[in-house]
């Protein structure tokens, strides 16, 4: 079975071979309207919440709702991906995420945004894991680092953007247009996908139903009783029965992965120490990072008085730094290995975020954040094209679409958490209500974000580090796949 598929995966990519260059566009395109939603947004927050009347827990969930959406159908999508048709679901996604963002802008309610924003979600999580997928199987395998690389600039792009054109749009329009500028991107995508990559399958495997509801369930229970739990209070029956719940679901979610035939997670691709790693060390990342990023895009408006747009400008330092630092990592990680390069990533993030938690006052000037921050999206453009070219040479072909969509589960439900944590740490000890307490929050919150960013720089220690062990990885994933396909045989350790 597996013969067959990788044959007829590899039969139609050869009946049409676009350029590299148009490749990326296919993918790229999509993926950095994704990406550029996560900045925008979070840039805008102060405004919508004037606008919409809306609390701090709306505005976790104006977050959440997409995270949270995306993270619990990421690993579906790439199981229909395989099953229906990469390219397909690709651009199903693209015009779900479309349609989606066009209802987003006509909102007129917190509850409305929230709701539009997780139908957004369920678009992205046929975009994003798809995007890497088709890219790494419709580029040759010796320009693959490198195109990955290009990917992580596009995608460091998407970031670096997100905050200046929220901030112009809601500065000379309103922040509707945050929302319908993604309309005609995904009109453009949409065909563009369509011309350019072939169609592509992986494993066919059924729907896990049972898998889904288990891990959808697990992940909003936990997440839910994390956001309460300032709150409410930690020892709240609501609050506990969340965590505790959550936690009970995950725990059913991976005793079921372990005994039904057709997994949405093969669990065995954990067995491989660099698949394993790098989802750890995603996940610590996605943790600190862009739950201090939460806090830290309102600080400009809500403390020192910028517009939005002036606030966007003002990250630029930060989140300029990953589209010009990603390619170059694309381009050497398969010299000097990845740890080499995530672990130097993640120990610039966690200097960058404690550095701006011991600075951060009501009137500290905007050149004391500027070194920080460039430090910071160096770190960020470290990690992005490595952690890519881990996930996609730790698995098989056929595999490749479930390994990248564990990865982005992993990496957004860090997202998530990060949201929900920081902003609980904000809550315990500031508050919206003076400049003085904004601060008096946001310190601490920063503090913690870059102590679990250290843990995964720790963790990234254990990741491969010689030239040439990532082709090795990709040899034993393979025959670890083929061994245990094998009726008979034991698993491999």
């Amino acid at each position: 079975m597996t013969g067959t598929l990788e044959t007829s995966s590899g039969t139609a990519g050869a009946a049409r071979k676009p350029p590299v260059a148009a490749v990326l566009a296919a993918v790229g395109i999509p993926m950095f309207m994704a990406t550029l939603d996560n900045l925008v947004v979070a840039n805008a927050l102060p405004v919508i919440k004037h606008d919409l009347g809306a609390s701090l827990t709306d505005l976790q969930w104006f977050v959440n709702a997409y995270t949270l959406a995306f993270a619990s159908l990421l690993l579906t999508a790439s199981a229909l991906g395989d099953r229906l048709g990469r390219r397909r679901l690709f651009m199903i996604g693209i015009s779900v995420f479309t349609a989606a963002s066009a209802a987003c802008a006509m909102a007129s309610e917190p509850w409305m945004l929230i709701l539009f924003r997780a139908i957004q979600g369920f678009g992205a999580a046929a975009i994003m894991p798809l995007s890497l997928t088709l890219l790494s199987a419709s580029v040759p395998e010796k320009m693959r680092s490198a195109a990955i690389g290009i990917w992580g600039g596009i995608s460091g792009l998407g970031v670096a953007l997100g905050p200046v054109v929220g901030g112009a749009v809601v500065s000379g329009l309103s922040w509707q247009w945050i929302f319908w500028l993604n309309v005609p991107i995904g009109i453009v995508a949409v065909p563009l996908v369509a011309r350019v990559l072939s169609e592509s399958y992986g494993g066919a495997r059924r729907l896990d139903v049972v898998g889904l509801l288990l891990s959808a369930g697990g992940v909003l229970a936990v997440v839910w009783g994390v956001i309460h739990g300032a709150d409410d209070g930690w020892t709240s029956a609501v609050v506990l029965g969340g965590l505790l719940g959550g936690a009970a679901l995950l725990v059913a979610f991976i005793a079921w992965e372990l005994r039904v035939t057709d997994p949405m997670l093969h669990l065995r691709m954990f067995r491989n120490r660099g698949f394993s790693v790098i989802n750890a060390v995603a996940f610590t990342f996605a943790v600190g990072v862009f739950g201090s990023i939460f806090l830290l895009v309102q600080y400009f408006q809500v403390v020192q008085g910028y517009t939005p747009l002036q606030s966007g400008i003002r990250t630029l330092p930060w989140t300029m730094a990953p589209m010009v630092v990603a390619p170059l990592a694309g381009l050497i990680v398969d010299r000097v290995g990845p740890r080499v390069l995530v672990a130097t990533g993640q120990v610039f993030l966690a200097a960058a975020l404690g550095w701006m938690a011991m600075i951060t006052t009501v009137d500290v000037s905007y050149g004391s954040f500027v070194l920080p921050f460039i430090l910071g999206g160096i770190g960020m453009g470290l990690t992005f094209a490595p952690t890519a070219t881990v996930v996609m040479a730790s698995a098989s072909s056929d595999d490749q679409g479930m390994a990248s969509g564990a990865n982005n589960t992993i990496r957004e439900v860090g997202v998530a958490m990060g949201v929900a944590v920081l902003a609980s740490v904000f809550a315990s000890h500031g508050g919206y209500t003076t400049p003085q307490s904004y601060v008096d929050g946001l310190a601490p919150a920063i503090g913690v974000g870059a102590v679990i960013v250290a843990v995964g720089a720790v963790v990234a220690l254990f990741l491969p580090g010689r030239k040439g062990l990532l082709s090795k990885i990709a040899t034993a994933a393979r025959c670890e796949a083929e061994r245990d396909s094998e009726p008979g045989l034991a698993p491999l350790h």
